[in-house]
């Protein structure tokens, strides 16, 4: 496949699956059930952050945090007391338990109290270039106050040699525009050019059997591997082909 057919070929399914009805089956359909932009954040990040494993099991357990929460989880992480987190205490997630829950709920509320928000945050860290550096600048200031050890490994590092999947995601719904009402472009601080494809199994085997990606294992090397082919096929939104990728992997099993 040339190139041109290639970029052809994916473009017709970015088409495809950049659709409203991706939402049905999407963990993304959590922060789409808000309107402030705050509460779309929050809720977003923390359905990024359990975002592995079942879909339908996720949706679930990101549906019980947002009514833990009171479904106003811009309110609760801003005006909670330390006794309001006593909820979170049963919530489960695989490994995401309900102490994790409390620190990033107590870790929330100081980046919106003394840090302007998750979108200052991610801008005010990142360097001219790509977006992976700020997401190790953002994991050391969302943990600068006291806090469990188990808890820092559901923040990933690409720095330290991880793809970053999760926190790419949600970069994803924040930054890209919501033309076809999947991703909700609310951030404008930070450009699409400068975003990560959210590599994991599904999308990596793709892209390797595209020949987008020659590296076997899904870290931090082989995002860059893929970052640099794709801004081949679209220097300004690479990540567009995100939905292509994880269209063919889990619907056509390419």
């Amino acid at each position: 496949m040339t190139k041109t057919e290639l970029k052809d070929f994916l473009d017709a399914k970015v088409l495809q699956y950049e659709h409203p009805k991706f939402l049905e089956s999407d963990p993304i359909q959590i922060p789409h059930r808000f309107s402030l932009k705050e509460d779309i954040e929050i809720s977003a990040f923390l359905t990024a952050t359990i975002a592995w494993g079942n879909r339908k099991s996720i949706i679930n357990n990101a549906t019980r945090l947002m009514n833990l929460m009171d479904n106003a989880p811009h309110d609760f992480v801003t005006n909670h007391e330390a006794h309001d987190l006593e909820r979170l205490t049963d919530f489960v997630h695989r490994t995401f338990n309900g102490r994790d829950a409390s620190y990033f709920i107590t870790s929330l509320k100081n980046i919106y109290g003394l840090h302007g928000g998750l979108e200052t945050v991610f801008a005010m860290e990142a360097p001219k270039g790509f977006q992976q550096s700020s997401i190790s600048s953002f994991k050391k200031k969302f943990f600068e106050l006291p806090h469990p050890a188990r808890t820092q490994k559901h923040v990933s590092d690409p720095m330290r040699g991880s793809a970053a999947k999760r926190i790419n995601m949600f970069l994803r719904w924040m930054v890209r525009p919501d033309d076809t009402g999947v991703d909700f472009g609310l951030w404008k601080q930070i450009g699409t050019d400068r975003l990560s494809c959210p590599l994991d199994v599904h999308s990596g085997n793709v892209a390797r059997k595209l020949k987008l990606l020659l590296r076997k294992q899904n870290d931090a090397k082989a995002v860059a591997e893929l970052d640099k082919n794709l801004r081949k096929l679209d220097p300004i939104d690479p990540v567009k082909y995100d939905f292509a990728l994880f269209g063919l992997g889990v619907f056509e099993k390419f």
